[in-house]
């Protein structure tokens, strides 16, 4: 690999983002712009967006590594990124940008009336988001090492500066339009490699991987047959509660838009997800090598030059090297906009202003938190933690399925939710999780049942969660809230009908 070419590579990708960020400050002139994009972002132009952000390092680069190492059983991942986004279309989508609110704590409050409801999702969002920034910062300190030589807390900080001055020039309109344009980078520096790689393979020979197991289903996990359903758990539940995604459909105009932009979504999903795959399955062939030195995560980035070789590899190689690049600023981004919203509602209290749907700081709290949103993950991504990229976004999902799945499910379609048992659910669900996933980050994947039920957390945590919420609440039912019937008919009637969002005084 060239490291001239993928220094000239990364370069391009960052001056490009700095100037779309730079434009997007330009039109970036309230504070609503920082939060919300004013809610005016088109569904076309969201859809790319959304995909811009959730395509992550995980995504790019973990999912090919994970085939490699495991085979098929790892496919469940493409399916489950992608499914998600289906539950979160018929269950959440229009009726949280209904809600009026600009982040989760907004519409917990809001649904609830209860501060201490509030307080309690403002720590799962900080808590998932960091959750979900590491990987990124992982990611992007490995592609700048294998294209570089550079040491993995280069590329780690090289995002960390990207990403902290796209946020604080224009904050989510500069953002939306930094995403949209990144996401048909990634498209198309993960395709375009995949035509040469075909045709090398074809010419090859069309060789295929010898090893039985490895196209085997439920072979991958110790305990398989639970660790699969486990983690078709998490990713199908755990969409409809991350913070980045779920921020972007307050930036639609109405609850038909939010559908519209969900539909797009899934259509650009399952296009990208065609070609990691690809990857996974040629490197099994060509690149086994990777595994057993511990850079599987590395075999998108590799395999151009062991196939195609000269100077086409290397031109296919740092064009991937971009791609990767894209996908860590993009996500990055989305994380840090939605970690320092909440930071800057819940624990900067200077600047608020009072709005439809709750209150938002100001832009210069915004900004201070835009600063600890990026700092603690980068932080941690130095610590030389040992798990693969798609392993630790997989931990990110758990947590976010066992938190804000049960509080969106039951807050917009179950009228006795109670803020008590809202409360009681979020702390056991997130908080057996949240063990889980620090113990398995400190100590590795454990053996025997143990390590499963640690590793593959949702498949106990969610329903814990949801007979948790279900339970208090039923017991609890003097506390339902007093807005009860104003609040569910402003999340389920058209807009068209004037009614005012939840949360909103008379």
């Amino acid at each position: 690999m060239s490291p001239t070419l993928s220094v000239l590579a990364v370069s391009v990708v960052c001056l490009a983002t700095l100037a779309i960020g730079a434009y997007g400050l330009r039109l970036s002139r309230t504070t609503s712009d920082f939060y919300v994009a004013s809610r005016l972002v088109t569904p076309g132009w969201n859809a790319s967006a959304i995909g811009g952000e959730y395509l992550s390092a995980a995504s790019f680069l973990g999912i090919a590594g994970l085939v490699l190492v495991a085979g098929v059983d790892m496919l469940w991942f493409p399916v489950g990124y992608t499914a998600g986004y289906l539950l979160l279309l018929v269950l959440v989508a229009a009726p949280l940008r209904r809600s009026g609110a600009y982040t989760l704590p907004d519409f917990a409050e809001a649904r609830l009336e209860s501060p201490t409801a509030r307080r309690v999702a403002a720590v799962l969002v900080v808590t998932i988001g960091w959750l979900y920034l590491l990987p990124q910062f992982i990611g992007a300190g490995l592609t700048l090492q294998i294209a570089t030589g550079a040491p993995r807390w280069v590329g780690a900080a090289l995002v960390g500066a990207v990403v902290l001055a796209s946020v604080l020039a224009g904050g989510m309109r500069s953002i939306t339009l930094v995403q949209a344009f990144q996401y048909w980078i990634k498209l198309t520096a993960i395709a375009v490699p995949v035509v040469f790689l075909v045709a090398a393979w074809r010419s090859d020979g069309s060789p295929l991987p010898d090893d039985a197991s490895w196209v085997t289903p439920l072979h991958a996990f110790e305990h398989p047959l639970y660790s699969t359903y486990s983690l078709i758990l998490a990713l199908f539940f755990g969409t409809m509660g991350l913070p980045h995604v779920l921020v972007r459909f307050y930036t639609n105009p109405d609850g038909a838009a939010a559908r519209r932009t969900t539909l797009i979504v899934l259509a650009l999903l399952g296009v990208f997800y065609l070609f990691p795959t690809v990857y996974g399955v040629l490197g099994k062939v060509y690149a086994s090598d990777l595994v057993e030195s511990g850079r599987a995560d590395a075999v998108v980035l590799e395999l151009p030059e062991r196939l195609v070789g000269g100077t086409g590899g290397q031109l296919l190689a740092a064009l991937l090297v971009a791609g990767a690049f894209a996908a860590f600023l993009s996500t990055s981004s989305g994380l840090a906009v939605s970690v320092a919203g909440v930071l800057s509602q819940d624990l900067v209290r200077s600047e608020v202003h009072r709005t439809v749907g709750g209150r938002i700081p100001g832009v210069r709290a915004f900004r201070g938190a835009s600063v600890l949103a990026v700092l603690v993950p980068f932080g941690l991504s130095l610590l030389g933690l040992q798990l693969a990229v798609a392993d630790v976004v997989g931990l990110a999902f758990a947590v976010a399925a066992s938190s804000f799945c049960p509080l969106l499910v039951l807050g917009i379609w179950w009228r006795r939710l109670t803020p008590v048992g809202a409360v009681a659910g979020l702390v056991a669900g997130g908080g057996l999780a949240g063990i889980a996933v620090v113990i398995t980050l400190v100590a590795g994947r454990g053996d025997g049942w143990s390590g499963a039920l640690l590793a593959q957390p949702a498949a106990w945590t969610v329903p814990i969660a949801f007979v948790v919420m279900v339970v208090v609440s039923l017991r609890t039912p003097h506390r339902v809230p007093r807005s009860i019937a104003r609040t569910m008919v402003a999340l389920h009637a058209p807009e068209s009908l004037g009614l005012d969002p939840p949360g909103r005084s008379h």
